[in-house]
């Protein structure tokens, strides 16, 4: 049994959401102590957001690193320094503190002077990032979600500010934060740092203009200083407009050269589980994305819809002990857009599977979708999967969404039907088993079968 399992025993289980930040705090100060402090002398660029922090985690460090900085990366997807880039395994974005002081110091042996760094709304709440000298912050958007854990969503949002706070207060750094001019939250963020630069498609600093959306990129040009840049950017969608402008910000921000800037952005090919496309020859598109709010879905339908040939097939979950509220949204979207949607598991944990798919199931109902024609409900996932593509024909579009990258699916363990009314912990094997995942692969592997 993990510590964290067994003072929760010892705990009231209403008091345990108020003291568990100063635990985290606790843990955060003594292993810094413990490890001298790994991350002073690195400079840390933190990338945080409800959508877009890994694509734009990516797209700094691949820019960074084709200017020659010594950078190293820490996301849900990766980490490493430079172009020696490792998958993480871990289940979560920000990892726990030893973890995260353990890569800090490796990374700093191998030469690291930067970081970049894609900083969750949990890890900022709890204070996992305390001692992190964040030097430059970018906030990509702050929509619906977590709210299961932070109860509000201007909790949610302040959580995301505080890595903003901590910015400005590092007088080694550059206090300097990156915002999207068209998020809501906009001029929160920017009054958080001694040095705002706001980004975006029609207002802010830098504006993407000229905008060329395509299947398999995004073009635009962008005023930096005195110098107009074109930028390709070889991650699909509008979103990725607004990802890719972070990045130039960042780049001005650091004294790049609009050539750096340029050739940095169109050098990333591509980013696991984001808009990955499954070619096996087909005359059917299939893309693998991690999108799984109901934010991340309306801007990728929106963006794909229009261009679909065929139809658009949909198929996707929602995670159990995670926000409940959003799959009524998340099934209504994708019943309005969708021309077919798939339901299937997502990281059910000890939550009945079928109780999630027909909450998003009921909310497609309501927008005009009808079981067993339009409408389809498949639990195991590897199942939906060869399901979804079967439906496909040519010139149509699958969308296979809410797991991308993540190499484990979530599920009941042997007594979770005992254990329901205890406290949610996901470490827990008797509730909850990791079991083995690829979804890219698992999706290769029903586009071959279907062709044969």
């Amino acid at each position: 049994m993990s510590f964290r399992s067994s003072v929760k025993k010892i705990i009231p289980a209403g008091l345990f959401p108020a003291i568990e930040p100063y635990g985290h705090l606790a843990e955060a100060v003594l292993f810094n102590t413990i490890n001298g402090f790994p991350s002073r002398g690195l400079k840390v660029i933190g990338v945080t957001g409800t959508n877009g922090k890994t694509s734009t985690s990516f797209l700094i460090h691949k820019m960074l690193v084709e200017a020659g900085y010594k950078v190293g990366l820490m996301t849900t997807v990766a980490y490493g320094v430079g172009n020696d880039i490792k998958q993480q395994q871990e289940h979560m974005t920000s990892v726990d503190v030893p973890t995260l002081m353990k890569r800090m110091k490796q990374m700093k042996r191998e030469g690291a002077e930067w970081l970049v760094l894609e900083t969750t709304s949990h890890a900022l709440a709890q204070h996992r990032m305390w001692g992190v000298p964040y030097s430059v912050a970018v906030m990509t958007n702050i929509t619906h979600e977590h709210l299961d854990y932070h109860g509000t969503f201007e909790k949610y949002r302040d959580a995301k500010r505080l890595m903003f706070q901590q910015t400005n207060r590092n007088r080694k750094g550059l206090r300097t934060g990156i915002v999207n001019a068209e998020d809501e939250s906009a001029e929160l963020f920017a009054g958080d740092v001694k040095n705002p630069v706001l980004y975006g498609l029609n207002k802010g600093d830098l504006r993407a203009t000229s905008v060329k959306l395509s299947p398999d990129e995004v073009q635009y040009d962008v005023q930096v200083d005195d110098e107009k840049l074109h930028i390709t950017c070889h991650l699909p969608g509008s979103f990725n407009v607004s990802n890719s402008l972070a990045a130039v910000a960042v780049g001005q921000v650091l004294g790049l050269t609009g050539k750096q800037i340029e050739q940095g952005i169109a050098a990333l090919t591509g980013v696991e589980g984001r808009m990955t496309r499954i070619d096996e020859g087909q005359d059917f598109s299939v893309i693998v994305d991690y999108a799984h709010t109901p934010d991340s879905f309306e801007k990728l339908f929106k963006d794909l819809k229009p261009v679909v040939k065929g139809k658009l097939i949909v198929m996707f979950g929602s995670a159990g002990r995670r926000d409940e509220e959003k799959r009524t949204t998340q099934g209504a979207l994708a019943g309005k857009y969708a021309d077919e949607v798939v339901v299937t598991e997502e990281d059910d944990r000890d939550i009945d599977g079928q109780e999630i798919m027909d909450q998003i199931a009921t909310a497609a109902e309501k927008v005009g979708k009808t079981r067993d024609k339009d409408l389809f409900l498949v639990h195991d996932r590897t199942e939906a999967i060869k399901f979804t593509v079967r439906r496909a024909k040519r010139g149509d579009t699958v969308l296979l969404l809410g797991k991308g990258h993540e190499k484990d699916i979530l599920r009941n363990g042997p007594k979770a039907a005992e254990l329901r009314h205890l406290q949610q912990d996901d470490h827990n094997p008797e509730r909850v088993v990791e079991h083995p995942w690829d979804e890219i692969g698992t999706a290769h592997e029903a586009v071959k079968n279907r062709l044969h």
